[in-house]
């Protein structure tokens, strides 16, 4: 007989003998940390590839010697760093993991911070934080993983941290405007006749100014609106401006206002509505990669507010340039980023371009004629670029996208579940998103076999740290 998993009292022995195990048992001698995980788990990497960075901007902004000593700037970076590689983002999150799991405990050294502590520290070193990418961008460099020899462009939407339900479109905000002024002018007078109502019945003490509670709400909504409305009209001034500077033209009255069909969110004012990959409608950011063949490196990111690719080739085609100080061996990118102006820049750059002119089902690239050499000349940009998609060098460099920068959208937003930005504002999640792509390049150099040189401790940087 058994009684939860145990032999019964006076019941015979088993046959079969298992290791001892009792959860109340007392250790004589404390473990050392090291020795819970094994020597190369991906914790101890992230550890010590911080203690290598350059923390400098972060320690500066601890001068006040007051108050109780904070958590270490490197603890701090190690679990935000290690977090984010593990596909954990949210503070609350981060802080329960340094309590439950057994690499965030090592990583903290048992004393874990809580989530408000995390959020404050993300968000007071957001700018310092977001420069991590560059220095582990240069270590994947010094590890030999960017050869810069095929640079793939990619983007993708990253949701905001709004809802596309608190966006309104302008010609909307018009009528609404003129709708919430006529309630409120209607409310208004509705309380004034109470008010001389009440005074005849209950006299002349009451203060009469108080506001009801519709009125309150009605006037804050118009606020809102009022504050949105401006706000696009000030950005179609601004872009009739730039368009009349660069033309040589006068704009008229009429350009300077937006289209109607203009939105602004009222959470996120800085996102945008844009189609996602599954053809639905959200409230975004487009997130724009340029990622190097081989090693699925992202050498260079950016998020901007623009709902199509059509023009962001070339600015991230400089970007890699100037970050690398190097010119790539060719492009690579989808239709999405064909203008023939882009090509154009890149022809006189003299880098090698395979930019898809049209959207190409895969079973028609797969089964399409392989053209000769060399692309004729008198044929237009436009017309010679499907031609060198089609020759055996121009198939084999396009084909090199499909395992460069489209599987490294998939590893961030599907393996590591980053779907949507927790920060609001472009000033703000431009640099959540690089500390994403930072510890994707992170993950890169540890699977690489790469790890850092032995830092002597304590650090040179700890000289700087509060005690």
């Amino acid at each position: 007989m058994f009684i939860f998993g145990r032999p019964a009292t006076g019941a015979l022995p088993v046959a079969k003998t298992f290791r001892p195990y009792d959860p109340d048992q007392l250790l004589v001698l404390p473990p050392s940390l090291r020795e819970w995980l094994p020597e190369e788990h991906l914790v101890y990497f992230v550890s010590d590839v911080v203690e290598t960075l350059e923390l400098a901007s972060i320690y500066a902004s601890y001068e006040e010697e007051r108050g109780y000593p904070p958590y270490h700037p490197l603890l701090m970076t190690k679990i935000l760093l290690y977090g984010y590689s593990r596909g954990i983002y949210s503070s609350r999150k981060l802080a329960r993991a340094c309590e439950e799991d057994v690499a965030f405990r090592v990583l903290c050294a048992g004393d874990g911070p809580d989530f408000r502590t995390i959020a404050d520290f993300r968000k007071r070193h957001l700018d310092a934080l977001s420069g991590l990418f560059v220095q582990v961008l240069e270590l994947c460099r010094a590890a030999g993983l960017v050869k810069l020899d095929h640079v793939a462009i990619d983007s993708t939407k990253i949701r905001a941290n709004a809802s596309k339900h608190k966006a309104m479109s302008y010609g909307r905000m018009v009528e609404e405007e003129k709708r919430l002024k006529v309630e409120i002018r209607r409310w208004l007078a509705q309380s004034e006749a109470e008010d001389r109502a009440e005074d005849q019945k209950y006299g002349p003490d009451r203060r009469g100014d108080e506001l009801p509670e519709e009125l309150r709400r009605r006037e804050s909504r118009l606020r809102k609106i009022q504050e949105a409305k401006a706000a696009l009209e000030e950005e179609a001034r601004r872009a009739a401006e730039a368009q009349a500077e660069a033309t040589g033209r006068k704009t008229t009255r009429e350009q300077k206002r937006p289209a109607p069909t203009a939105q602004r969110n009222f959470t996120d004012p800085d996102s945008r509505i844009m189609k996602d990959s599954s053809k639905a409608f959200v409230q975004a950011y487009s997130a724009q990669l340029a990622v190097d063949h081989g090693s699925q490196v992202i050498v260079e990111t950016e998020l901007v507010q623009a709902a199509n690719d059509k023009g962001q080739l070339v600015p991230m085609v400089e970007r890699v340039c100037d970050r690398m100080e190097e010119v790539p061996g060719a492009v690579s990118a989808d239709s999405g980023y064909w203008t023939d102006a882009d090509v154009a820049t890149l022809e006189w750059y003299e880098i090698p371009a395979y930019v898809a002119t049209k959207k190409i089902r895969h079973r028609e690239w797969r089964e399409s004629k392989i053209l000769p050499e060399p692309v004729p000349d008198h044929l237009p940009r436009k017309e010679r670029m499907a031609y060198r998609l089609r020759t055996e060098r121009g198939k084999a460099e396009f084909d090199k996208r499909k395992v460069t920068a489209e599987p490294v959208v998939g590893q961030i937003k599907q393996a590591r579940g980053f779907r949507q930005l927790l920060l609001r504002g472009l000033a703000n999640v431009r640099p959540e998103w690089r500390l994403v792509c930072a510890a994707h390049n992170l993950l890169k150099l540890f699977g690489s076999g790469w790890r850092p040189a032995p830092v002597c401790w304590p650090p040179q940087a700890l000289a700087r740290a509060v005690p």
